[in-house]
């Protein structure tokens, strides 16, 4: 096999799960609208339950679940009927995933789940399957065929029921008015979560004011803009920010300028600074330098300067 025979199968068997994923689109009525809103009013939590590379499917669904605000547990299909079905509690609502619908394991697990009375939602890529059957509501996965070349390793059929469990995520997501606050209270961790939840008053150094008058000399704004090493000086006309100048602003004056004995920190500021409040997130600190093609935000708190927030705070924390 060379070269372009690897490259053409990998093409087509992307383009054949995308055009799978494309045509679950087609299953979308109300029907599935029914099941959506059984789920967000479920008043316990949702278990997802299956077999095989289903089960695989399953436990990746209630990752999805519980990360955007809907409370859900995995349950084996093998292992429900030696204890793990003690799980199930009144309020639960059950979904059960199987390509075929038939699998024995499935077909012993749904009396159980009837005869506790839960609602029942089943997967399946089998219409006409014991599984549609017996469930309140069909989420159809139905694909014409698997990638592979003997049509036998699951592959385009669970990439269909993935794809049909982040459709449910999305839809409870919506249905919930889950929103970024949400989600970053459930991802405190790793860059994703400090994206989310990281404010600028958890960046900027609060003992650092760097601060000038209007009237100071070009020697007070070059000691305000270096001792601190942040590049840039709020200027001041009596409580208010007036301005602010910063290591470029000034490099810019040295070069243009011959006599530098009369040059106050008016005649250097940019009278239009780029300001942000304490308690916005880190993330739009940094919308805001890359819009402006800045390094430092004058921060602010109630209408007060409060300090100044350098790029590398952002680098710091790993926001960028």
């Amino acid at each position: 096999m060379n070269t372009s025979d690897i490259q053409s199968i990998a093409r087509q068997t992307l383009l054949q799960e995308a055009e799978a994923v494309k045509h679950l689109a087609t299953f979308i009525d109300d029907r599935f609208e029914e099941g959506v809103r059984i789920l967000s009013g479920c008043r316990g939590k949702v278990v997802i339950s299956g077999i095989g590379k289903s089960a695989l499917i399953a436990q990746k669904i209630v990752a999805t679940f519980n990360s955007t605000g809907t409370p859900a547990a995995f349950l084996h299909a093998a292992e429900a009927i030696h204890g793990d079905l003690g799980m199930v509690q009144p309020d639960d609502i059950v979904i059960i995933i199987s390509k075929s619908g038939e699998s024995p394991e499935i077909k012993l697990l749904i009396p159980l789940i009837k005869n506790f009375g839960n609602p029942l939602i089943g997967m399946t890529g089998n219409t006409d399957s014991w599984l549609a059957a017996k469930s309140d509501w069909i989420l159809n996965t139905t694909v014409k065929e698997e990638a592979d070349p003997h049509n036998l390793a699951p592959t385009t059929s669970t990439m269909a029921q993935m794809a049909m469990g982040d459709a449910l995520a999305v839809c409870l997501m919506a249905l919930h008015g889950f929103t970024s606050d949400n989600f970053a209270k459930f991802h405190p961790g790793g860059i994703l979560g400090k994206r989310l939840y990281l404010r600028v008053s958890d960046l900027y150094v609060k003992d650092l004011r760097p601060a000038v008058r209007l009237s100071s000399s070009l020697k007070e704004v070059i000691v305000a803009i270096t001792q601190n090493r942040m590049g840039a000086t709020a200027v001041m006309e009596e409580e208010h920010i007036a301005g602010v100048i910063t290591d470029g602003d000034l490099r810019r004056m040295l070069q243009k300028s011959e006599d530098l004995s009369r040059i106050t920190a008016a005649d250097i500021m940019s009278r239009s600074p780029k300001c942000i409040e304490e308690e916005a997130l880190a993330v739009s600190a940094l919308e805001l330098m890359r819009k402006n093609n800045i390094s430092q935000l004058l921060v602010t708190g109630n209408d007060n300067y409060r300090g100044v927030l350098h790029l590398h705070d952002l680098m710091r924390e790993g926001i960028i």
